[in-house]
């Protein structure tokens, strides 16, 4: 539990953090939120808690599509095409998850974004460059 006022303050940071991060920061904000939904859904999963199984995931699937429609289909090309169709197996993937109650699932779906983050992160120095 948190006192008085400390849940206004967090709200209130992460609001900043947000305005001023750049966006290659929010991507990876978006990528660190998303493994922290899957592995909320995942002690969840144990403690028998759908109600807040079921909350994690839909936040989960909700992050994944602001990746998605962060894409540059366009721009991007066929990486953007790849994690397009990627993004898209993920959401089905935690979608099954939750009908399962699979937390093997949720795994498969974390590693391959962490996969992502990486390389997303390798990517920083030059994304500087272009922003």
């Amino acid at each position: 539990m948190y006192p008085p006022g400390a849940r206004h303050y967090q709200q209130m940071n992460v609001q900043t953090s947000v305005f001023d991060a750049s966006p290659h920061q929010l991507i990876t904000m978006l990528f660190d939120g998303l493994l922290s939904r899957l592995a909320m859904a995942k002690g969840f999963m144990s403690r028998k808690d759908y109600e807040g199984k079921s909350h994690c995931l839909g936040s989960a699937i909700t992050i994944i599509g602001a990746l998605q429609d962060a894409l540059d289909l366009e721009k991007g090309g066929e990486v953007a095409a790849n994690l397009d169709r990627l993004y898209l197996y993920m959401t089905r993937r935690v979608f099954a998850a939750g009908v399962a109650n699979d937390p093997e699932i949720l795994d498969e779906v974390a590693s391959l974004v962490r996969t992502i983050k990486e390389g997303w992160d390798g990517i920083k120095e030059q994304a500087a460059v272009t922003a």
